[in-house]
């Protein structure tokens, strides 16, 4: 509590007035509680000046008989003896003097009593908000738990048995938990401030692009106005389907003497380039594995539409029934979009992909697990040579807006993927490349033309994941918001829905369990003293982010991420804009050395990661939210909730992924021989606990889950130390909750 207090140092000459505030931690604005006056000690509040000591001057009143009397003499000019003070004056004198102290010793003693009282109230709104707090976090404990089970014998059920029977899973969701819920109220939040008016209204102001921008893709009416034109234009800027109509398998195709030359090259340079969409291979900015000071041009295998390579080999009657709708949906596109003779194109187009997938290794490959052995840093020379089918020089230049020498080094992942598909690129028409480079454009941004593209894609994805019903309008554009404009609505998020407090009160969580982490390691039996040593130095060098980038409180800095143009009327527009403007920014990344305060999801993301090439932990804003963690929450609720996912992320620095990675976010080995073979061990023991779960008829293949399983486990032990370690009491002593903290 702060009050202002008056400055004595200076005399007064004039009555003022001054008021008093209090400020608690519970209240977001200043309470005004009293107003006081202060005088000087020559002045009183009627203005009548008081000398104490002297004489009063007479001059200006008449003197009565009884004045001459006592004091003698008359007052003749020059002469006569001093006036004397009057039996009545001094006794008024002295009453008056006495009343004066007694009103400042009554005054400093209301003082005091009121800033007794004033503490003694302060403490008890504490105290409310206290009580508040429990209850509420009670009451949440028990909405959820079902008391009738057991914890020491189905332990989920007693934990989780009140949630569940309260909520079932929404028609437009495969699953449905707390996260969710959490997420769902974010949503809200985020609607809401897409939906406020605009405050800054400045023509670069980032608040004002995302809130247009957002304006423009609920414009559905402007939207099925346009109708496929927009995307008309991409394709007729990329030479059109068959590039310009030469007739398909006619002749001048392979030689190159259709109507429209069809240059392979000038349209992978589109595709990557200026739509930023991958085909045959990624093509991406990032920090270099093996020095993660600098960033590295990167190049891995990519180019599928399907999320997974096995969808394309009908290994099963799902995807047999898969692949049949993606074909389906390929058709009716191409039609909509102008194509001749879609059902010959879609089949090659789908045949050329069916070809890259039988080349591609699946992410759950431990191949791909293994970062050292993919890790292959290049000169452009030797890449052409790797792949001659790529004219790779003029690629980059144009791309990069640069000149590169053949001795510049690239980092390629896949170096069997990229000479095989040279080889296919080799033996495949012109003209299916170009229709397969074209599709792939179509592929991505068909879902911000009108309603029946989105509707004839929604059909789609209904097959692949099983969602009845599609999203709303509005949720949809607000992940469209969130994707092309995250750190400016991130920045409204924290405003309103995450204070300074908070994220103070989280870092302490954090390092708390990074102490928990440190005494953990130096516990270990199976670790020997160098990599003991390793880990811990990797620990203290671990980097964490909470809340939110500090530059967001920053609105001119939040202004220069988004130096794009933004329309109400143009969404189509606003949203290639925004891709230019980003393969501008990553483009900019080859020439600077590596920030490693960055963060690669927005503060109002519900998540939290860590990224092992820079050794950094973020826990943004978004998850930080009751009911995963509240500030006024027992610290066993948030050590259970936030706490658990804090020690996840904190182990993944130790997992068969990010374990390869050192201190500094470098790609290096660490960890002596003998004690990565006892590791190894250990997680073989999580490989086969896993394994012996089964959902739906499925058993889980622990070896792919083994990263994530290792980070649950280790997260949640993690946690539970700090908490069973600090915290003994219980939540509530009434028999309704008579739950210990070590329970919760």
């Amino acid at each position: 509590m702060f009050h202002t207090f008056p400055n004595k140092s200076k005399a007064q000459t004039s009555v003022s007035m001054e008021k008093t505030y209090s400020l608690t931690a519970h209240y977001d604005d200043f309470q005004e509680i009293k107003h006081g006056s202060r005088y000087s000690s020559s002045t009183l509040s009627n203005g009548m000046s008081l000398h104490l000591g002297g004489s009063l001057d007479r001059g200006s009143r008449g003197r009565s008989g009884r004045d001459k009397c006592v004091g003698g003499a008359g007052g003749g000019a020059g002469g006569g003896a001093p006036a004397r003070w009057s039996r009545r004056e001094i006794c008024l004198l002295s009453a008056l003097v006495f009343a004066a102290g007694m009103c400042v010793i009554l005054g400093c003693m209301l003082a005091l009593k009121f800033l007794s009282l004033e503490a003694q109230d302060s403490q008890c709104r504490q105290d409310c908000v206290k009580r508040r707090s429990l209850l509420r976090a009670a009451r949440f404990v028990q909405g959820n738990v079902d008391p009738s089970v057991q914890p020491c014998y189905d332990f989920y059920s007693f934990a989780c048995g009140g949630w569940l029977r309260r909520h079932g899973i929404p028609e437009d969701k495969l699953s449905y938990g707390i996260i969710t819920a959490i997420g769902e109220q974010n949503q809200e939040k985020l609607q809401r401030l897409l939906q406020a008016p605009v405050q800054r209204k400045e023509t670069d102001s980032a608040e004002r692009k995302v809130k247009e921008f957002y304006r423009s893709c609920i414009n559905m009416k402007e939207i099925d106005r346009l109708g496929a034109g927009p995307m008309t234009e991409v394709i007729d800027s990329c030479g059109g389907w068959d590039l310009s109509g030469a007739p398909p398998g006619g002749a001048g195709w392979d030689s190159g003497s259709a109507p429209v030359r069809p240059d392979f090259n000038e349209m992978l340079y589109k595709t990557q380039g200026v739509y930023s969409t991958s085909v045959f291979f990624s093509l991406t900015v990032s920090v270099d594995d093996k020095n993660s000071s600098r960033n590295a041009i990167r190049i891995d295998q990519e180019g599928l539409t399907l999320p997974e390579r096995t969808l394309y080999l009908g290994q099963d009657e799902d995807s047999v029934k898969i692949l049949a709708s993606y074909k389906a949906l390929m058709e009716r596109l191409l039609s909509m979009l102008g194509a001749h003779n879609a059902t010959l194109k879609s089949r090659e187009i789908l045949d050329l992909e069916t070809r890259l997938a039988n080349i591609t290794v699946s992410e759950y490959d431990d191949q791909r697990k293994d970062i050292s052995s993919m890790y292959n840093r290049i000169t452009l020379k030797q890449l052409q040579k790797m792949a001659p089918s790529f004219h790779w020089k003029r690629l980059l230049d144009r791309i990069f807006s640069d000149n590169f020498s053949d001795e510049e080094e690239i980092v390629v992942l896949a170096t069997d993927y990229m000479q095989t598909v040279s080889d296919i690129i080799k033996t495949t028409s012109k003209r299916v490349l170009h229709n397969y480079m074209l599709w792939r454009i179509v592929a991505a941004l068909s879902e911000h033309l009108s309603t029946a593209f989105r509707s004839t894609i929604h059909d789609f994805s209904r097959e692949i994941d099983g969602g009845e019903r599609q999203l709303d309008l509005e949720r949809l554009c607000l992940n469209q918001a969130n994707k092309h404009f995250g750190m400016a609505l991130g920045a409204l998020f924290v405003q309103q829905h995450f204070s300074s407090s908070s994220r103070a009160k989280v870092q302490e969580l954090v390092e708390d369990i990074k102490h928990s982490l440190d005494q953990r390691l130096q516990e270990l039996d199976w670790m020997d003293e160098e990599t003991r040593g390793a880990a811990r130095a990797k620990l203290q060098h671990m980097m964490v982010m909470t809340g939110y980038p500090d530059f967001l409180l920053k609105p001119e800095l939040i202004d220069e991420e988004y130096g794009f143009d933004v329309n109400e009327k143009t969404y189509f527009r606003n949203i290639l804009n925004s891709i230019k403007y980003n393969i501008k920014l990553s483009v900019k990344k080859i020439q600077r050395e590596v920030d490693k305060t960055t963060w690669l999801l927005p503060p109002q993301a519900l998540n939290a990661y860590y990224l092992p090439n820079k050794n950094q932990m973020v826990f943004p804003a978004g998850i930080l939210q009751p009911t995963l963690y509240d500030p006024e929450f027992p610290q066993s609720l948030n050590y259970g909730g936030i706490g658990a996912i804090i020690g996840h992320e904190l182990t993944h620095g130790y997992d068969d992924w990010g374990g390869q990675y050192d201190r500094y976010g470098n790609l290096k080995q660490w960890w002596t021989e003998e004690s990565y073979k006892k590791f190894q061990k250990k997680a073989e023991c999580i490989v086969k606990l896993y394994e012996n779960f089964t959902v739906y008829n499925q058993r889980v293949n622990g070896r792919l889950t083994l990263g994530e399983n290792i980070a649950d486990l280790g997260g949640l032990k993690l946690s539970f130390y700090v908490s069973f370690v600090r915290i003994t009491v219980s939540v509530c002593s009434n028999s309704k909750c008579n739950k210990t903290r070590k329970l919760i």
